[in-house]
């Protein structure tokens, strides 16, 4: 199997989750201008935060080894 056949799909996800990954950044930048957060934006913070990282933990798997693992 060559690398471009193989790479085709997995691009695609790629690119689908650098946009998630851009879009978790630009709120988070939103939220952390802000002098004072609420409780729950501090909450909404961490949420970002964590999904922000999961979609890099993705995003190497697939650039790394071409198989993209479920998170839990």
């Amino acid at each position: 199997m060559d690398m471009e056949t193989f790479g085709s799909p997995n691009s695609e996800v790629i690119r689908r989750l650098e946009e998630q990954h851009r879009h978790y950044s630009e709120k988070l930048e939103n939220l952390v201008q802000k002098p004072y957060l609420s409780a729950e934006e501090e909450i909404e913070e961490v949420r970002l935060k964590k999904l922000k990282l999961s979609v890099k933990d993705q995003m190497t798997a697939l650039r790394n080894n071409g198989v993209l693992h479920p998170v839990a």
